[in-house]
């Protein structure tokens, strides 16, 4: 980049590989997470794990460890460059995968899954800053959206590849090793194939008295924390889906070993609106899309609630799903959208805004989805009731901020 807002033309060359590679970066926490769903049971008997729901931290651990990095990789890659910073995290993120994979202990394990969520902050935290970097507004958002839409492929498939290796080694180890393989081998492609784009000129001294005065600048704008709320009130009732997807379907529903391809259809559902989404945008604007998507899915979620309560937390798998799909592929078009959104003023600062941005929307997102967990009693209500709680506090969220800002 050689000016505050526009790549130049060396940048703009390769966009499939960039929208490429960002996803990728971006997945790392997806992989971490969705890849150890089927190994719950197994985690669960070889770590002696008594208390069922006590494994739910496997996910909770590595979420905390991205939250308390975050903040750091921010300022760090605004002082240093965006590719050096994301390296200092691959090589956390290689030192927890390694403790994890060797641990002997419960404990030990949830250490280096807390160095594996301290390790991806800085890919998953610098890349949004790095696709700021060249794009912002709806053309931000559309980059997002393309991103979101490979991001998704994780999620579909992680499940299944978690699953896979426990078939083919017998062993929930084997799948840290897979983490660290893919983990380097993304590292590789960043350090061959993607150029800085932060230049000297536009880089900000790491002082407490500069990370402060551009943390503060964050936290005093209405609109990023309006959205960094509703993102992190959305996510939260997406978290409490990933703490509970497991037991509910893989245990309430019988599905065993089945339980991937239920995870990998909703999964799919949301990338189809994420790849809509990039579509529509640049028509609508992020904006409108956003606040349909955030009514229709508050909507569903008490639609959900009420099919939940009318029988006893137990519906029908067919009439429970059915619902889920249309609520993920809600999902899509927020998720897509709310990062955009929030950093939409901040291209100045936008290492301390992704890293501001981030660690409340993951704090947030990791306390409503700690709790949606932790109720679960086997049966569906804990997870639809907070559905309806936060999707319905993320609507009155978007319409006090467009008050404010009419």
């Amino acid at each position: 980049m050689t000016s505050g807002s526009e790549p130049d033309s060396s940048q703009r060359r390769g966009g499939a590989e960039f929208v490429l590679l960002m996803a990728a970066m971006m997945s790392l926490v997806a992989l971490c997470i969705d890849v150890m769903l089927p190994a719950f049971p197994w985690i669960a008997k070889d770590l002696d794990v008594t208390a069922a729901n006590h494994v739910q931290l496997v996910v909770a651990t590595m979420f905390v460890g991205l939250a308390v990095g975050q903040p750091l990789y921010g300022p760090l890659s605004d002082s240093i460059g965006r590719k050096p910073a994301m390296h200092a995290g691959f090589a956390i993120l290689a030192t927890g995968t390694l403790l994890a994979l060797f641990a002997k202990s419960f404990p030990l394990m949830l250490a280096g899954r807390f160095l594996q969520g301290l390790g991806a902050a800085g890919p998953r935290t610098v890349s949004i800053a790095l696709v700021r970097d060249r794009f912002h507004g709806s053309n931000m958002a559309r980059i997002m959206s393309f991103i979101m839409t490979v991001f998704i492929l994780v999620p579909i498939l992680a499940p299944a590849v978690g699953q896979g290796i426990l078939l083919v080694t017998g062993s929930w180890r084997a799948i840290f090793v897979f983490i660290l393989l893919f983990s380097v081998a993304v590292q590789a492609w960043l350090t061959l194939r993607q150029p800085e784009t932060l230049p000297l000129a536009m880089r900000r001294p790491f002082t407490l008295i500069s990370v402060r005065a551009a943390f503060l600048e964050v936290l005093r704008n209405r609109p990023a924390m309006g959205f960094t709320l509703v993102g992190g009130c959305t996510f939260g009732a997406f978290m409490g889906y990933l703490n509970t997807s497991q037991p509910i379907f893989g245990t309430q529903y019988e599905l065993g070993a089945r339980f991937p391809l239920v995870f990998a259809g909703l999964a799919l559902s949301a990338g189809l609106a994420a790849m809509l989404n990039g579509q529509l945008v640049m028509r609508y604007g992020m904006h409108r899309l956003t606040f349909t998507a955030l009514h229709v899915i508050m909507i569903l979620s008490w639609g959900l609630l009420l099919l939940g309560l009318a029988t006893g937390g137990h519906p029908p798998l067919w009439a429970f799903l059915a619902p889920l799909v249309a609520w993920f592929f809600c999902i899509g078009f927020i998720f897509g959208n709310i990062n955009a959104m929030a950093m939409e003023s901040l291209g100045h600062v936008a290492g301390s805004a992704a890293a501001v941005i981030g660690t409340l929307t993951t704090l947030l997102a990791v306390a409503f989805g700690f709790l949606t967990g932790h109720a679960y009693n086997g049966t569906v209500l804990p997870l639809v009731t907070g559905f309806a709680a936060l999707t319905t506090v993320s609507v009155v969220l978007v319409r006090v901020l467009r008050a404010h800002t009419a």
